[in-house]
């Protein structure tokens, strides 16, 4: 149906309009989303652990080769003081004296600025390091960067490091309320304890 004073001609070239209008959106969105899954390659098992260097809530550097010669458990988030996210950080807390009994470090790691790694630690009283990925290099380091255009956010995953900085495990699938439990069992099964 042709609205009154356009000719066929009229409407053809603006259906045309229209349609390359669409397919220049597919094909700009595919470019993007291939271009953001092809920054996402993740180090496998057996490789060496992407270097950091990172401050935590308290302002404090951390770099990966402080923890040479440990086990570490390095966990990516979403966001601070989420559901998920604090039902995680909270089974790391309440599961901390048993990684430390083995020797194992924990690190938290999410996109978040400083100020909100503090008031989460502060809010639930997280022993650990939660160290600010702000410009979300490392988590793309880790091929865990969801980079949604207006805000970036790490997927949540977790990697088991060795004491020689190479990844031992990785955990593309967690449940944050067994996750610090399946970490565990896992770090004892791989031979983890402390050194000394």
């Amino acid at each position: 149906m042709l609205c009154s004073g356009q000719s066929q001609t009229e409407m053809a070239d603006m259906m045309r309009e229209v349609v390359l209008i669409a397919g220049l959106a597919l094909v700009i969105g595919l470019g993007y989303s291939w271009l953001n899954s092809a920054r996402a390659a993740q180090p496998s098992v057996g490789q060496a652990a992407p270097a950091f260097r990172l401050q935590d809530q308290n302002g404090t550097w951390h770099a990966l080769d402080d923890f040479k010669g440990k086990w570490v458990a390095l966990y990516f988030y979403p966001k601070a003081d989420t559901p998920g996210c604090t039902k995680e950080a909270c089974e790391f807390r309440d599961n901390l004296f048993a990684f430390e009994e083995i020797g194992a470090s924990i690190l938290g790691i999410s996109i978040d600025a400083i100020k909100d790694q503090k008031k989460f630690a502060e809010k639930y009283s997280l022993p650990f390091p939660l160290l600010a990925d702000i410009d979300g290099k490392t988590a793309e380091a880790y091929g865990v960067l969801n980079n949604l255009g207006v805000m970036k956010l790490a997927k949540r995953q977790s990697f088991l490091i060795g004491p020689d900085g190479k990844i031992a495990k990785h955990y593309d699938k967690v449940d944050p309320t067994a996750h610090s439990k399946e970490v565990l069992a896992d770090l004892k099964a791989l031979g983890a304890k402390k050194a000394g």
